[in-house]
């Protein structure tokens, strides 16, 4: 999930930024309170031991708050790490140049995230007490996170983008890494996206701000516009490359863009102008797709939780592309050490 700014929102944080200065209780018995209160206790960092990962030329600052962990500091920092490694492989380089992550222990075994940038940029992670090792291999959560610092911030009503492309770039991120296997991949797509097609009523992804138009309809978006970007260019570039445009060109999520602006600079990037055009098509009218179509010509199909696949099928070297397993430059990644 994504933090937008706007000036109540940071009203708000900021109140509770100077409340974080001004707290004078031991951390420990206001954890609760503080930590885990709206927005991000950016102020946190000035309090709490903090440990640095490097990720090529990026630092991932972490944070824990008191409380208790079933996984340890280190575990956790693995964890952290081999996330990020995955995230810049997908862009070519972590997204932010300095991230604050804080860890926040607290009942359960979830993992919940909430991703800021009014302060710079900082991941807020609330950490379920009975998490294991076998849960973070299996974590989507911070990758998804660390995903949106990639994005620039656009206007509310274009917060679909936001979690659409983090919804679908992490499952392919993780695909080439070969953290996820493309059935899972598929099968995540197949029984997610249709959830994201417009429903009765429904005015187009800038005006219909439901949960499944906002995550799954911006996802629907996201495969759309990588399918057609590799057709058209014979898979020479997908969605990939042109999100690695935007990021270079903008900043990313600490620079606020207009979105026709971030689209048009990823269709320069691959040559075709696909971003642009499909959001013309979708933006403010209920466009439909046929998904069942749409998986017969890139071959693959269902049965259950198996998977066949047709290569023979007319979009299936696009398919095979998307989440093809990709050899990574090797980043340099120490750490952590104590800040």
């Amino acid at each position: 999930m994504a933090f937008r700014v706007t000036r109540r929102r940071l009203a708000l944080a900021l109140l509770s930024l100077l409340g974080a200065f001004g707290a004078l209780a031991p951390l420990a018995s206001a954890a609760e309170s503080e930590f885990l209160s709206r927005g991000m206790p950016y102020a946190a960092f000035d309090r709490l031991k903090a440990q640095r990962i490097d990720i090529g030329d990026a630092v991932i600052e972490v944070a824990f708050a008191p409380g208790e962990l079933n996984l340890s500091e280190r575990e956790v920092l693995d964890w952290v790490s081999a996330s990020a490694r995955i995230v810049a492989g997908y862009y070519g380089r972590f997204p932010a140049s300095r991230t604050r992550l804080l860890v926040l222990p607290t009942d359960g075994a979830s993992i919940h995230g909430t991703t800021y940038a009014y302060h710079g940029a900082a991941i807020k992670l609330p950490l379920g007490d009975s998490v294991t090792i076998a849960n973070t291999a299996r974590d989507w959560v911070l990758i998804h996170e660390m995903t949106h610092l990639a994005f620039p911030e656009v206007p509310r009503r274009h917060h679909w983008i936001e979690e659409g492309l983090a919804t679908y770039v992490e499952p392919v991120a993780r695909a080439q890494a070969g953290q996820l296997s493309a059935d899972d991949v598929w099968l995540g797509l197949m029984r997610g996206l249709p959830q994201g097609l417009p429903q009765a009523g429904d005015r187009g992804l800038d005006n219909t701000p439901t949960w499944g138009r906002t995550y799954w309809g911006g996802a629907l978006f996201s495969l759309l516009a990588d399918v057609e970007i590799r057709s058209r260019t014979t898979n020479r570039f997908g969605l990939q490359q042109a999100l690695r445009a935007i990021l270079d060109k903008t900043g990313g999520m600490r620079s606020s863009v207009p979105l026709e602006e971030a689209l048009k600079i990823g269709d320069a990037a691959v040559g075709v102008p696909v971003l642009s055009e499909l959001y013309a098509r979708m933006k403010d009218a209920p466009h439909e797709v046929d998904l069942e179509d749409l998986w017969k010509r890139l071959g693959v199909h269902a049965e259950g939780r198996v998977l066949r696949y047709d290569d023979e099928a007319p979009l299936a070297a696009v398919r095979r592309a998307i989440t093809a397993q990709v050899k990574r430059v090797n980043l340099r990644s120490h750490g952590p050490s104590l800040l």
